[in-house]
């Protein structure tokens, strides 16, 4: 791989092969073991694509290795509104990502470890890379029941899912991700996991839901730091590589020309949500006025995250129709974003009647509208 010279003046990773330089040069065939001091889900990420663009992978394999911090990262064609409880991750703080592979939703923090297989085109398969971190597995704890599912995931006991994968094949080059549960909050792992979300109707790819397990449930020595060690061990003798590993920082724009870029575009809503396939929202709530309980229907089309469509139908003898309808108006063309129709709510506040009893029911409406979304 046509990796820069910047790459030679990495530190080790002194557990594996205490060395001061990385020798990134060799043969044809050789490979490199990289893993980042980053734990931004974005940045890493980034890597990734950086990787999978640069010329010949048909001469190298890569292995990258990585950990984020909370982050929910959904698949290429996936619905983040479907997949995950968007509001849950705002209040926890956790990141929402969108990878460039296919595949589903999967939680990340720094209790489990991410690894990406990069080679070429021909040399893709997915199988050998999750037996060779099977193998790893079995050589730190010999009695683990692990397997490899038709799935292509990885499973304890024949049960619990402890290992995802996804992948992205380009016209030459391919990588496979996965990853490992290691010792992540479960309990936030399946609130965040989901979606509260009623009435949506998308042909997005939907996440198979699963049993999961920590492996330090069932071997307190299975600690990241250690799969970590012992994949990279595998790895290097399955490839017959130099075991050293290289540590890669992945906001050094010298070492990683464009890295920047790609970084703040996968932080993009344009990309995050916007890529979103179409989908629709036919749903209801019920709104608690004075001493009754009132039924408000919305409809909205939205299209690359923007609401295309939208029907808002609350009781005739609550609230005037017009003003209803001029609140999907306003909402027509916007993000379907929560501090977006709030912002959107608020001007159309500003014009309704200043009778208080109406700009009361309007406030409500918008507030309940908002927490759709």
């Amino acid at each position: 791989m046509a990796l820069p010279w910047a790459l030679r003046s990495c530190l080790q990773r002194p557990c594996v092969l205490r060395s001061r330089r990385a020798p990134l040069g060799g043969a044809a065939g050789a490979g490199l073991i990289l893993q980042s001091l980053s734990d931004d889900v974005y940045q890493n990420l980034a890597v990734e694509d950086w990787i999978h663009e640069q010329a010949g992978l048909e001469d190298r394999q890569v292995l990258f290795l990585w950990r984020n911090a909370p982050a929910v990262v959904v698949g290429r064609h996936q619905n983040p509104w479907q997949e995950c409880d968007l509001r849950l991750l705002r209040q926890k703080g956790v990141k929402l990502a969108r990878r460039r592979s296919g595949g589903g939703a999967v939680y990340h923090d720094l209790g489990n470890i991410n690894l990406t297989f990069f080679m070429s085109r021909t040399r893709y398969e997915r199988r050998d890379n999750l037996e060779l971190v099977v193998r790893a597995l079995r050589a730190l704890s010999p009695r683990l029941d692990v397997r490899v599912t038709e799935r292509y995931d990885i499973v304890l006991g024949g049960r619990y899912k402890i290992s995802g994968t996804a992948a992205k094949l380009g016209r030459t080059a391919a990588y496979h991700h996965c990853t490992l549960l290691c010792g992540a909050d479960k309990s936030l792992l399946s609130a965040l996991l989901r979606s509260p979300y009623r009435g949506l109707r998308s042909n997005a790819t939907a996440s198979v839901p699963s049993a999961v397990r920590n492996l330090v449930e069932e071997d307190p020595a299975l600690t990241c730091e250690r799969l970590l060690e012992a994949v990279a061990e595998e790895y290097a003798a399955r490839h017959h590589v130099d075991r050293r590993v290289t540590l890669i920082n992945p906001a050094d724009e010298a070492m990683l020309p464009g890295i920047h870029r790609k970084t703040k575009e996968l932080q993009t809503w344009e990309w995050v949500y916007g890529k979103t396939p179409k989908f629709s929202v036919s749903t209801y709530f019920d709104l608690t006025y004075e001493d009754s309980v009132l039924q408000v229907k919305v409809d909205m089309e939205v299209k690359h995250g923007k609401i295309e469509v939208c029907n808002i139908d609350a009781p005739e003898q609550w609230l005037p129709p017009g003003l209803c309808q001029e609140l999907a108006k306003s909402l027509t063309g916007s993000r379907f974003c929560p501090d977006e129709a709030t912002v959107l709510a608020s001007t159309w506040l500003r014009t309704c009647p200043r009778d208080d009893e109406l700009r009361h029911k309007c406030n409500l409406l918008c507030e309940n509208v908002r927490m759709l979304m």
